[in-house]
């Protein structure tokens, strides 16, 4: 099984060096992949609108800017967003920093997109909330468009381009796999018609598995597409939000037990919640990368 960890922003308390530090220790531990999480703000209760899923002052970096400070501080790990709420962004834009994260490391980016569930996070950075899922299904093809031809020309319901060029191309080119987040009918379609991969939350009944890959295989075939190229990530534990999900990460024999689950359910890939064990207990980078290398072990013995 791969092994991926979503990075934790609350490492900017010790510094830059800290952060280096991180993303070198999860490197040299012999991790395959180090997603970053994403957004840009978080937005307080209102009288007409209920409290967000995250403290409104919970820490976050920005997501491709903190991958480009790790990209130079790494030679071998995978680079990526877990996920980045790409219809808030401008598609050209985001295909543009993706390329230069490609080319600076040397062809180790994967970008992982979702459609996100913040309707003031749109409304603050002036896009539109409610076709989101649409403009993000077009947003998937014009940042491969930039990524794969010499000249763009498109016209779209959302987004048009004549005769444009973006050099450099990723190392990759249009095969920067692009992962897809979410688990509603429009995502796993937009995972077999447009992803790469999946990324999935945590999911503990088997059935409920089978029956979504089921589903994306069907989408991509539909799509001419072949359901074997899809890969399959999923979160080990659902966010820390609250005392249980704080304690997830302490008890070693639980996350090797939920790895060897979701690799059962046919999960190529684990993600481990570098966050979520800060709030275990491993309060420090030392201690994180502790408990990471630990976990490391115990799930590389256990799902060989």
């Amino acid at each position: 099984m791969k092994l991926a960890v979503e990075f934790p922003s609350v490492t900017y308390r010790e510094g830059g060096e800290g952060i280096v530090r991180l993303a070198r220790g999860i490197e040299d531990i012999g991790f395959d992949q180090l997603d970053t999480f994403d957004h840009v703000i978080m937005g307080f209760p209102t009288p007409e609108r209920a409290a967000p899923i995250y403290p409104p002052k919970m820490p976050v970096m920005e997501a491709l800017m903190t991958l480009g400070f790790v990209a130079s501080a790494t030679s071998r790990i995978g680079l990526g967003t877990e996920v980045l709420v790409l219809p808030q962004r401008q598609p050209v834009l985001v295909a543009k920093q993706v390329a230069t994260l490609d080319t600076l490391s040397g062809g180790r980016m994967r970008l992982g997109v979702g459609v996100g569930w913040q309707e003031s996070e749109y409304d603050a950075l002036e896009e539109p909330f409610h076709n989101r899922g649409k403009r993000m299904d077009e947003a998937i093809q014009v940042m491969r468009a930039y990524w794969r031809d010499e000249q763009v020309d498109i016209s779209g319901d959302y987004y048009t381009s004549t005769a444009m060029a973006m050099e450099p191309k990723p190392p990759q080119g249009a095969d920067l796999p692009i992962w897809i987040g979410g688990a509603s009918e429009a995502a796993l379609r937009r995972v077999g018609e447009l992803g790469d991969g999946w990324l999935a939350l945590p999911i503990e009944d088997p059935a409920v598995a089978a029956k979504c890959k089921t589903k994306i295989a069907a989408y991509a075939e539909a799509a001419g597409r072949d359901p074997e190229s899809i890969g399959y990530q999923q979160m080990l534990a659902p966010p820390p939000r609250d005392q249980d999900g704080k304690r997830f990460y302490s008890d070693t024999d639980r996350v090797v037990a939920r790895a060897v689950d979701a690799k059962e359910m046919g999960f190529e890939w684990g993600t481990l919640n570098a966050t979520a064990i800060f709030q275990s207990g491993a309060r420090s980078v030392d201690a994180m990368l502790d408990v990471l290398g630990t976990l490391h072990e115990a799930i590389r013995a256990a799902t060989r």
